[in-house]
């Protein structure tokens, strides 16, 4: 990497159906009932029963080529990790599959009514972490695909995943069903209940975990509570003193990110020492160029850290091959670590049917986008556009690496447990949508009846067959040796 300034350019392209701004930037406030007739005259355009089933167009791409092409950008030696990942069963294929959905999802009718997308809402996207308060929260967690578009797209990405994840734990039809119709419920009632509430109020809604303890803990078995409070715990325990525990060690007497090949590489092992000075100065000239990107009052706070070291890290399913650093900081002393994540941000996958972001940079894209979506962002979430070491350009964004982050265990649950997971994922994904959308216009169309919730199960069901034809065609590519993959990683 070499440094540039930090992209903040915006095109006035894609804003539509999130904001009401007129002309001249106004903004035009409809009543609440217009709002209202607004999701009803929708819904009489495009019924709600018309979301149900799936079945694949005539001309659908073959998926491995589309996943083909979704790797040219991404670095070749990591992508077989990917792909190794994505191997393990069709819920892994699906985790990384955002942007085969997409190109599905444009195939179908859609409403005009707009939100703020995650853009990748699948189950294993939701999970715990720390507010700025420092009290844990549940919330979305991932919006590498964030963009503006029909809200019912992200719905469809969530029930369906819960279908894949059932089939996956061994869940039988019988047993999947109603967890199926439990996330376009609580997405329903959750969005009328939104509709209702004060601006304000619905702004600082959250899921605070210890009140979802409270509540899990009179429908739980002890087992079940256990591991909840298990899980709660781990995550109370990452943040960057934790990271700095596990992925450190000091070496000739300062504090070095540990190898972990090909998981974690430190800059000294991707590059030679005559030019790993120049790098290390490109780190520190990214930092300023990133500050400049957050409020004076963060920072001010960021300004008492130096740099110490920095690292690559592979991370997650579908992110794999994408460019991401671990950047150690120092405090007042080595006892005093922060732990930054800088991760590649590449165009939206859904940008191809939906339009260019209004943001030019899409490391901002993704920082706006999860400010937008979430009840309680990251302190430390900024943005930054930068040469990397091959000499292109390319966007980022930054947070912490670890900030209380927890995830539910999906390998673990039962029928009952995921039932519970479900109504938390659907008021979560409502909330978000409630927050930049029309919570009155999406809650009209939604009606008070289940025709929503029962045409999103059937759409599931069906799709989830369709992700398992996919994946049989993504292992025959493997086992052909036309992909390559590399498992146990």
């Amino acid at each position: 990497m070499s440094t540039a300034p930090a992209g903040t350019d915006s095109r006035a392209r894609n804003g539509g159906g999130v904001g009401r701004t007129g002309q001249r930037g106004r903004v035009a406030h409809p009543s609440r009932k217009e709002r209202a007739a607004l999701g009803k005259a929708v819904r009489a355009e495009l019924p709600r029963s018309s979301h149900a089933g799936w079945e694949p167009p005539a001309g659908r791409r073959d998926p491995v080529a589309v996943l083909e092409e979704q790797a040219q950008s991404r670095l070749p030696e990591l992508v077989p990790i990917g792909n190794g990942r994505m191997l393990v069963s069709p819920f892994t294929f699906y985790r990384g599959t955002a942007a085969l959905m997409a190109a599905d999802l444009a195939a179908t009718p859609r409403t005009r009514l707009h939100a703020q997308l995650c853009g990748d809402a699948h189950l294993s996207n939701f999970g715990a972490f720390a507010a700025p308060d420092r009290r844990l929260i549940f919330g979305l967690d991932d919006f590498d695909e964030t963009l503006p578009g029909p809200f019912e797209w992200d719905v469809k990405r969530l029930v369906a995943s819960f279908a894949i994840a059932g089939r996956d734990r061994g869940f039988d039809a019988k047993q999947r069903a109603p967890v199926n119709l439990i996330v376009g419920r609580s997405y329903r009632e959750a969005m009328s209940s939104f509709a209702q509430m004060r601006a304000l109020d619905l702004w600082y809604a959250r899921l605070d975990v210890e009140e979802l303890s409270k509540r899990w803990a009179s429908r739980a078995t002890a087992k079940q509570q256990k591991r909840f409070d298990r899980r709660v715990a781990k995550a109370r325990t990452k943040d960057s003193l934790g990271a700095s525990a596990r992925l450190t060690r000091v070496i000739d007497g300062r504090p070095r990110i540990v190898s972990d090949p090909p998981l974690i590489v430190p800059i000294e092992e991707l590059l030679p020492p005559e030019e790993r000075t120049a790098f290390e100065d490109t780190v520190r000239n990214v930092i300023r160029s990133y500050r400049r990107t957050l409020p004076s009052d963060r920072r001010h706070l960021l300004e008492r850290f130096h740099y110490a070291d920095a690292a690559r890290k592979v991370v997650g399913v579908g992110s794999v091959g994408t460019r991401t650093w671990i950047v150690l900081m120092l405090g007042n002393d080595d006892g005093d670590p922060l732990f930054l994540q800088l991760k590649e941000a590449e165009p939206s996958a859904l940008e191809p049917y939906l339009g260019k972001s209004k943001f030019a940079q899409h490391g901002q894209r993704v920082v706006e986008g999860q400010r937008l979506m979430q009840a309680a962002s990251d302190i430390m979430l900024g943005w930054f556009r930068t040469p990397n070491i091959d000499g292109t350009r390319r966007d980022f964004y930054v947070r912490q690496l670890w900030d209380g982050k927890g995830s539910a265990e999906i390998a673990a649950m039962e029928p009952s447990a995921m039932a519970a997971y479900a109504e938390l994922c659907g008021w979560t994904l409502a909330h978000a949508h409630a927050r930049s959308g029309d919570a009155v216009a999406i809650s009209a169309y939604l009606g008070s009846g289940t025709a929503f919730d029962r045409a999103l199960a059937s759409f599931a069901e069906d799709y989830a067959d369709q992700n398992e034809r996919d994946y049989a065609a993504f292992r025959d590519a493997t086992d052909s040796g036309r992909i390559a993959a590399q498992t146990g990683l």
